[in-house]
């Protein structure tokens, strides 16, 4: 059986999701979700000489749910709405049923919706949403909102607008689990309002609740909507926020210009690595890395094993080439003293390879997460999607030269501000480090890394690698 035959088998009982496996029976005893294609990956018949542990975040239990199952009271309606089915049983991933609606591809709201519940506290809680998309080709965007008086006063968070090019987080034929925190409100109306440094007006006392889709005017799209939960949010845990500086590509500024700023602080990294790079031109040396981990509590994760894969990016490989990839990764790690099971995908493609495997069903049965770059919302504990974990890259000091201006992270109101105040997981994605002025947008100077590792310190926001971060919900 080749290892693409493996990969496409479906396993045994129950309905497959793209939580990796079936969800059957109550909530509490649900699995976390993770990104896989509709089937499992029960078919393989041999496992990776050094599989990842399994030690993945425990499901967080809600503590108020809608699963949309008979008599849930929800509606189908808006202006871009052609047809609804409020109690559909052709697919589902709870229960025996969901919701399925159909837009009219005019590019004008369709939503599911309900006003005047019993108000609900969300105050230390994030919304929990799953749903489904049969085929991404037309559609938009996707926006959640909360609110009372029939939505005249509302808080929105729009959490998926979709790209023709990049990565995205929601995918044809999938079941996509999403959370969304306060640190994340993307706009206010009515008497609700977001402060300066990003805070609610409010987080309690909400009636109204609304799941909305566009298409982009160029033809329909059917969704169906299975869950709108509450569950506990970061704060929880970390009320501050927490963030974890990651930093790509191996290149040897991490540890001769990086390392020495955040030493001062006291703040670790995690380095996702391209074993080819290792011990030449002006990449790491295996030495080097020990060093950083071993006495600056640095990790050391995984990039791509081949200097040409990591160019290419998986999904322009087949799927036995990408697995192949994965597997010299986590040997050529394991074997010099490196432990972790993190991985970040080249460019952030975790799309289907050349002939049809979803790249991060791959990266699962080699690494316990895997890191994208997508950065519509940020990323919280647990992840929704531990093989798409969320985050901001491109920080940059430079002007005029692209990439994420380091304002948008320390100004007021900026994502420093909403960690601290709101709480999230705040994972950051850097490349290279210079001592001048950064020529590229992948390039940050010692002083705006600095600036950027003493304002995290004057939030009083913890920092931890990507493998403690995940040690709290294991």
């Amino acid at each position: 059986m080749s290892r693409r035959s493996a990969l496409l088998m479906g396993g045994a009982g129950g309905v497959a999701m793209a939580g990796g496996g079936a969800w059957l029976g109550s909530v509490a005893a649900q699995p976390a979700a993770a990104p896989v294609a509709e089937g499992a990956i029960g078919g393989l018949t041999t496992p990776p000489p050094y599989a990842p542990s399994g030690r993945r975040p425990k499901n967080r239990r809600a503590t108020w749910s809608q699963q949309f199952q008979a008599s849930h009271g929800w509606t189908a309606g808006g202006a871009g709405t052609a047809s609804a089915e409020a109690n559909d049983r052709t697919q589902f991933v709870r229960g025996t049923q969901s919701v399925r609606v159909t837009t009219n591809g005019t590019g004008k709201q369709s939503y599911v919706r309900r006003s005047g519940m019993t108000a609900v506290n969300l105050t230390g809680k994030m919304i929990r949403l799953v749903f489904r998309v049969d085929d991404v080709t037309n559609l938009s965007k996707l926006v959640f909102y909360l609110g009372s008086g029939a939505l005249k006063n509302h808080f929105s968070w729009t959490f998926h607008v979709h790209s023709r090019t990049a990565a995205n987080y929601v995918q044809s034929g999938e079941w996509v689990t999403v959370h969304l925190q306060w640190a994340d409100v993307t706009g206010a109306a009515g008497t609700y309002a977001i402060s300066a440094t990003g805070t609610p007006s409010t987080t309690a006392g909400f009636t109204d609740m609304s799941f909305a889709v566009y298409d982009n005017a160029g033809g329909p799209v059917t969704y169906r909507l299975q869950a709108v939960e509450l569950i506990p949010d970061t704060a929880d845990v970390f009320p501050r926020g927490v963030v974890s500086l990651t930093f790509d590509d191996s290149h040897k500024s991490i540890h001769d210009l990086a390392r020495p700023v955040m030493d001062s602080f006291g703040f670790p990294g995690t380095v996702y690595n391209i074993a080819d790079a290792i011990g030449t031109g002006s990449f790491l040396t295996v030495d080097q890395m020990r060093s950083m981990q071993n006495f600056s509590g640095w990790e050391m994760g995984g990039h791509a094993y081949a200097n040409a894969t990591h160019t290419a990016s998986y999904p322009k490989l087949t799927a036995e080439q990408a697995d192949e990839d994965f597997r010299r990764l986590r040997e050529w790690l394991v074997s010099n003293g490196f432990t972790s099971e993190h991985f970040a995908y080249p460019h952030g493609a975790f799309q289907k390879t050349s002939d049809g495997v979803p790249v991060d069903l791959i990266a699962s049965r080699h690494f316990t997460t895997a890191r994208s770059i997508i950065s519509e919302t940020i990323e919280s504990f647990a992840p929704a999607h531990p093989y798409r974990l969320k985050a901001l890259t491109g920080i940059t000091d430079g002007t005029g030269i692209g990439g994420t201006a380091l304002s948008k992270l320390t100004g007021e109101g900026g994502r420093l501000d909403r960690c601290a105040e709101s709480g999230d997981w705040l994972i950051l994605c850097l490349h290279k480090v210079v001592e001048g002025a950064p020529r590229t947008s992948t390039e940050i100077g010692t002083a705006g890394l600095t600036t950027l590792m003493r304002e995290i310190a004057d939030r009083d926001i913890p920092v931890v690698t990507v493998e403690e971060a995940m040690a709290h919900y294991q």
